[in-house]
């Protein structure tokens, strides 16, 4: 039965699956809490090669349900290209949650959404609605508050600081990437399946990663083996993040589920206020609120 007429017919089911989609935004935030711990020890590039790596003994099993489907030519180039960017985003992506705040960061994801206004009509040829334009307007507004405190220092302070910062500066472009590779994702998983799609780029990344790993990466085995849990954990919560969603996306409207999971942003205050005392919880909160509500509309349209 579809999701559709599953979600319409049986109300205390769909609420079940939509708490998949709430522990899928909480997984999230929480691979990227465990990243932050472990790149107090460990650079981004054996980060990076662990969030994939970690993941394999967890997600690797699920193909021998789920099964291989035919692929076809689309499908490799599609995962070639696709992988390749997304090892590049992933490493900027960890290198960016290094060098600055958990709130400031992660919250620069949700400006995939626009960007995708823009890639999607030369890509896949989807164009956007009124609404949303009015997300995109969201999610710039929300980016504003994140730095509202600086606004003494002129109007255009807090986006300014988007752009010193070198961490929102670096998720930024990973938003753009991103804004490219979610094209190409749907390409793969119409070439395949979203499941066999998802593991299959772990896999690429997990061994693509790892001669760069082993390149950049000259930590001692005493300092990674001190590092374990952090390692173990990020490959761990990568993993769920995917199990959850997929279980989620089965039994409820997809724009539901990625809408719910770019709420991990708002976790990502909490975590980054908890865990590392960093400042401006209010207007930080505020801020990415708004912006997950601008994903939600761009979504919806």
């Amino acid at each position: 039965m579809g999701a559709c007429n599953e979600f319409d017919t049986t109300q205390s089911g769909a609420m079940i699956y939509l708490g998949f989609a709430f522990l899928t935004a909480l997984f999230e935030s929480l691979k990227d809490l465990s990243g932050k711990f472990g790149l107090g020890q460990i650079n981004e590039f054996f980060i990076s090669w662990a969030m994939s790596a970690f993941a394999l003994p967890i997600l690797l099993p699920i193909l021998f349900y789920v099964g291989i489907p035919e692929l076809n030519a689309s499908f490799w180039k599609a995962i070639l290209v696709g992988g390749l960017l997304n090892a590049v985003s992933l490493v900027l992506y960890m290198r960016a949650i290094r060098m600055s705040d958990l709130s400031v960061t992660i919250p620069m994801i949700t400006f995939t959404p626009m960007f995708l206004l823009i890639t999607s009509p030369f890509m896949v040829g989807e164009y956007p609605s009124t609404i949303g334009v009015f997300g995109v307007l969201l999610i710039v507004g929300g980016s504003y508050m994140l730095n509202i405190q600086t606004r003494g220092k002129g109007i255009l302070e807090p986006f300014k600081r988007l752009l010193v910062d070198p961490g929102p500066r670096l998720m930024l472009l990973v938003a753009f990437i991103w804004s490219f590779t979610s094209n190409i994702d749907k390409i793969g998983v119409q070439n395949s399946s979203p499941i066999f799609w998802s593991v299959a780029m772990t896999s690429f990344l997990a061994v693509s990663l790892f001669p760069i790993m082993l390149k950049f990466s000259d930590h001692s085995k005493e300092k990674i083996i001190n590092q374990a849990k952090p390692l173990i954990a990020i490959g761990v919560f990568n993993a769920l993040t995917f199990v959850t969603q997929m279980i989620a996306i089965n039994f409820v409207f997809v724009a539901y589920v990625i809408s719910i999971k770019r709420g991990s942003a708002i976790l990502s205050v909490f975590w980054g206020h908890l865990f590392f005392n960093e400042k401006g919880l209010r207007e930080r909160l505020v801020g990415v609120i708004i912006m997950v509500a601008g994903v939600f509309l761009i979504t919806l349209s």
